[in-house]
């Protein structure tokens, strides 16, 4: 079957490199990514990671505008008859999907019809679920609603970031396509409808969103970290007095206190510091909650006990 692979970001690298490694079974003609874009505090232009493994693949790369009209024909003229997208980030009209024989097949990081959208894993982390899991559909108009083509499920870690879960369900994915583009080409791919009824939806989480508010129940504030982690980035803002405006202070790794912790404040007002030898606590609505990693407004980032020696935290120290 030839594929042409649709994808932008690290999380999509691993499918790509899978179906590129079974020549048996694929012939990845062409990759479709998103241009080189900005990165980095020098804004410099940078390739991304899928269009870095099709060039060492040797497989040519497309970065036109999807919504271009002559974009079904350049995608014809590439012969594949499927199409396989991985976090390509672009949407497909109809046009473009009406263009290859056998359609395009979306890899998504959830339980399809829950979390639908843009931040499915850092959604489910945020919500507190404990299973997620990956689904192969094929694409349709609608977000994300397209028939099912085949589904696992992971167990979420109790500390697992997003990043981390991404990491893990991008390895994992990517033997579920590769399995179901195969079924696919045989004839063998039995698509079932998405089950109607009310879902969440995996909106994109900004910068904002990320935002610590520490009159929440501490198990809400280690949801929201982890959940951002590493992308936007939980942060708050530090001050060192009442009035002052501020520092942005990102909390890169924290845990909630335990009551059995006997080194840890008993309690603490919503954002209200506690400096101890070896650990740093900030106050939540319920327990104390305990950073372990963090990194302040021009620093680099830091064990939360080394930043806060040096930080020269005093008693009116608190974030929100």
């Amino acid at each position: 079957m030839k594929i042409l692979f649709a994808g932008t970001p690290e999380v999509a690298v691993p499918a790509l490199e899978l179906l590129a490694g079974k020549p048996d079974r694929f012939r990845v003609v062409a990759a479709l990514t998103r241009p080189d874009a900005p990165q980095g505090r020098g804004r410099r232009l940078s390739e991304s990671p899928v269009k870095r493994t099709a060039k060492a693949l040797g497989i040519p790369v497309l970065e036109s505008n999807p919504s271009d009209p002559s974009f079904p024909d350049q995608i014809r003229a590439t012969g594949a008859t499927c199409g396989a997208v991985v976090a390509y980030g672009r949407i497909l009209k109809q046009p473009v999907l009406d263009a290859l024989d056998h359609g395009w097949y979306n890899l998504h990081f959830s339980l399809l019809p829950q979390w639908r959208g843009a931040a499915p894993v850092q959604r489910a982390i945020w919500a507190g679920d404990e299973i997620t899991g990956a689904t192969v559909f094929r694409l349709t108009r609608g977000m994300d609603d397209g028939p099912i083509l085949a589904q696992s499920t992971v167990a979420i870690g109790a500390e697992e970031t997003s990043g981390e879960l991404l990491e893990r369900l991008s390895r994992d994915g990517s033997q579920l396509l590769a399995a179901a583009l195969e079924a696919v080409g045989e004839g063998r791919a039995q698509p079932q409808p998405q089950p109607q009824g009310a879902y969440e939806t995996a909106h994109k989480i900004t910068v904002e969103d990320a935002r610590i508010r520490f009159d929440a129940p501490v198990f809400a504030l280690d949801r929201q970290i982890r959940a951002c982690t590493p992308d936007p980035g939980a942060w708050c803002l530090l001050h060192h007095d009442k009035g002052d405006e501020g520092i942005t202070l990102h909390i890169l790794q924290a845990r909630p206190v335990h009551s059995e912790d006997q080194a840890a404040p008993s309690s603490l007002a919503p954002g209200e510091l506690a400096v101890g030898r070896k650990a740093v606590w900030v106050g939540s609505k319920s327990m104390p909650l305990e950073l372990i990693q963090v990194k302040a407004s021009g620093k680099r980032t830091m064990k939360a006990a080394d930043w806060a020696r040096g930080a020269r935290l005093g008693d009116r120290a608190y974030c929100d």
